[in-house]
């Protein structure tokens, strides 16, 4: 009878000495979320801040996007929650804050 063999991390995406997806060869990055939200919710402005120290746990967003017009607060944390599911599960904290490209040009002129 022969033994069955785990799962090799290509084939399940899961590292099967300590069970961690891929994260850790694609660790995520300032650059990376903002590119997912500017693919993903057409995001014309997006600042992402490592909080962390640069560890990829933590982070701060400023994010503009025409997709949050005539939308309140809820609604653009949950369609950017939805953009980066994968990622705000896989980091410990997540503080984004969504402006209208009106709403954000309106704050511009007021710095």
């Amino acid at each position: 009878m022969t033994q069955s063999q785990p799962p090799s991390s290509a084939a399940g995406n899961i590292d099967s000495d300590n069970n961690t997806t891929s994260e850790a060869q694609n660790p995520i990055t300032p650059e990376s979320i903002s590119k997912k939200l500017k693919e993903r919710l057409g995001a014309i402005h997006a600042d992402i801040v490592d909080m962390s120290g640069g560890c990829g746990q933590a982070f701060e967003a400023i994010i503009v996007s025409p997709a949050f017009d005539k939308k309140n607060a809820l609604a653009r944390h949950r369609l950017v929650n939805a953009a980066l599911k994968q990622e705000i599960a896989a980091i410990h904290a997540w503080s984004p804050k969504c402006f209208s490209p009106d709403e954000w040009e309106r704050k511009q002129a007021q710095a």
